[in-house]
C-alpha cells in the first residue's frame, strides 16, 4: 500500500507507515525546517510543496491519504474561527486534492484518508464545524448525503461512525498517553474507507501494539497533590508565574501536551514542570517521566508545589521522546545543517505522536 501526506510536518505519518509496513511516497509541506528535516529522512519520496499548488488528478495516486490539517482555528486555546479561519480553512485544500484524485482515478484512489485533529473541533461554531468536516468527507463518496448535528446539549461523542452503501466513516478520540508516551495528548483521529464498510473496524480494533511501540497502562485515578497555584478536578496541576498568559499545566503522571502555537511562556520555548527526587547528594534528578534527561545545573527548583516539582525546559531530545521519534529526529536537516531548537520545538509541538498514527495504520494494511 502506498500513502500520500498532506501537511506533513516533519514525516510523522510517513514514519508511522513505515512501520507498519505501507510505503509514503509524497508530501505536502510549505514550512522549510520541517521539509528539510523530512527529506533526510525520507530521501526517495517525492515533495510537493504548497497544498494549494496541488493538482490532486496530476500527482501520483496513492491507497491512502493522510492529513493532519491546521487546527489553531479550531483549538479552544486559539481564536476559534473555525473552518472559515485562514489555517483550518485549509481543510477545503485537503478535500479538493483528494476529490481530484478520485474522479482521474476513477474513484479508485484513495480508497482511504486519515484526518487527525484537536478535540476542539467538536464544539468549533457549537459543532458545526465537525459536522462540516464528516459531512464534506462522506460526500466524497457518496455526494449529496446530509448529516444530522447533534443537541447542542449532548454534542458530538468521542466516538461515533457513519454507514453508507458502500462506504463508511469513523472518528475516535486517541490519547497519547496511552499509547507508549508519557504526555496527555487528546487528538481526534477520524478515518474514512470509501470502498467498504470497514473504518469502524479498522478505528476501533486496531492496537497499539504495531511495530515496537508498547501500550500504556490504564489512566491513574488518583488525585494529585495539591499546590499553592491550584489543582484542578482531573488531577492537573496549574503553575502561574506571574501572569495569565504564563500559565503552565502538568500532570503528577505524565508531562504536560506539546504546544506548537499559543500563548504562555511554556508555548513556543518547551518549558515545562516536571516531578524530581533528590539523591540525597545536593543534586537534583528527573524522574522516568517523559523519558527526561539528567538535570542538575539547568534546574529552577520550584517551591509552589512541596519542592516535588520544577519549573524547566525540556530539551529537544526529550521533545521527541514524548512526541514517540527516534532520538535527534529533528536535529539536522536534509543538507546536514543543524535545526535551530525554536524551529524543533515548534515542529514537533504542531507535529503527531506518532505511536497514535501507527496504531491507526495498523488496521489498514491488510
Amino acid at each position: 500500500m502506498k500513502l500520500g501526506s498532506l501537511f506533513d510536518g516533519i514525516g510523522g505519518f510517513p514514519l508511522a507507515a513505515v512501520n507498519v509496513g505501507i510505503t509514503p511516497v509524497w508530501a505536502s509541506e510549505i514550512e522549510k525546517s520541517p521539509v528539510s528535516i523530512t527529506m533526510r529522512h525520507f530521501s526517495d519520496m517525492e515533495h510537493l510543496g504548497d497544498i494549494r499548488k496541488i493538482d490532486g488528478g496530476e500527482i501520483q495516486p496513492v491507497d491512502i491519504i493522510t492529513f493532519g490539517s491546521p487546527c489553531q482555528d479550531l483549538s479552544i486555546a486559539g481564536l476559534r474561527a473555525g473552518l472559515d479561519g485562514e489555517r483550518s480553512g485549509l481543510f477545503n485544500q485537503a478535500l479538493r486534492v483528494i476529490r481530484e484524485m478520485r474522479i482521474a482515478t476513477g474513484n479508485k484512489y484513495p480508497g482511504r484518508i486519515v484526518w487527525e485533529n484537536v478535540p476542539g473541533a467538536f464544539s468549533s461554531n457549537r459543532g458545526g464545524d465537525f459536522q462540516t468536516v464528516i459531512e464534506e468527507i462522506a460526500k466524497t463518496a457518496e455526494p449529496g448525503i446530509s448529516v444530522p448535528r447533534p443537541s447542542e446539549k449532548f454534542g458530538w461523542l468521542a466516538a461515533g461512525c457513519v454507514m453508507g452503501d458502500n462506504f463508511s466513516l469513523a472518528w475516535r478520540v486517541l490519547d497519547a498517553q496511552y499509547f507508549g508516551v508519557p504526555q496527555r495528548r487528546r487528538r481526534i483521529f477520524l478515518v474514512a474507507d470509501f470502498t467498504s464498510r470497514r473504518a469502524g473496524e479498522i478505528l476501533f480494533k486496531s492496537e497499539s501494539g504495531a511495530g515496537n511501540i508498547e501500550k500504556g497502562g490504564e489512566e491513574k485515578k488518583e488525585i494529585a497533590r495539591t499546590s499553592e497555584s491550584g489543582v484542578k478536578s482531573d488531577g492537573q496541576f496549574y503553575v502561574d508565574l506571574g501572569h495569565r498568559s504564563s500559565r503552565i499545566q502538568i500532570n503528577p503522571e505524565t508531562s504536560v501536551t506539546l504546544m506548537g502555537q499559543g500563548g504562555g511562556v511554556g508555548a513556543k520555548t518547551g518549558l515545562y514542570c516536571l516531578p524530581f527526587v533528590c539523591n540525597g547528594f545536593g543534586d537534583y534528578k528527573q524522574d522516568d517521566v517523559g523519558k527526561t534527561l539528567m538535570a542538575r545545573d539547568d534546574i529552577t527548583t520550584c517551591d509552589l508545589i512541596a519542592c516535588h516539582y520544577s519549573v524547566r525546559r525540556l530539551t529537544p531530545l526529550e521533545c521527541e521522546r514524548l512526541q514517540g521519534y527516534p532520538d535527534g529526529w529533528t536535529e539536522f536537516g536534509h543538507d546536514g545543517r543543524r535545526i535551530s531548537d525554536n524551529q524543533r520545538y515548534r515542529a514537533l509541538g504542531n507535529s503527531v505522536a506518532v505511536p497514535c498514527v501507527v496504531s491507526v495504520l495498523s488496521g489498514m494494511n491488510d
